[in-house]
């Protein structure tokens, strides 16, 4: 044990270690995660077009989560609703239907580019380090 933490390649590795984690972690984004509500099934017969599509953005305004959202933005759910119902019938049917259509997570698991070097970086070091130890005679007793 005593050999390898006086190796040459300890204090270096612990070096690259410790601003590889630095660098990671400078580009993590905040997440954000929220439980998806429910969406109850209306019949097509009981409401059409613009009250079912306003029906629709009525609900997502009920979100705690997009109520809170707007009361940050400095604008209340009733003033919302007053300008979406200011909308023309073909607008307010395209906010509807894209209600629907948001995701509620974030990137989808993509991986940056910046991540992808540093993974890259962080294997090539590996090999190199393997490659340079595996000719060397260690003497373990």
């Amino acid at each position: 044990m005593k050999l390898i933490l006086t190796s040459f390649y300890t204090k270096p590795l612990s070096i690259y270690l410790v601003s590889a984690l630095i660098l990671v972690s400078a580009f993590a984004s905040p997440a954000e995660a929220m439980f998806l509500p429910a969406a109850p099934q209306v019949p097509a017969d009981q409401v059409s077009g613009r009250s079912a599509d306003l029906g629709v953005i009525q609900r997502a305004l009920e979100s705690k989560a997009l109520e809170q959202r707007l009361v940050d933005y400095g604008l209340s759910p009733g003033k919302a609703m007053e300008k979406i119902n200011g909308l023309s019938d073909e607008q307010v049917h395209r906010l509807a239907a894209n209600i629907s259509a948001l995701q509620a997570g974030g990137r989808g698991g993509r991986i940056d580019n910046n991540t992808l070097i540093i993974i890259l970086l962080l294997v090539l070091l590996i090999v190199i380090l393997v490659q340079n130890t595996t000719g060397t005679e260690t003497n373990w007793a």
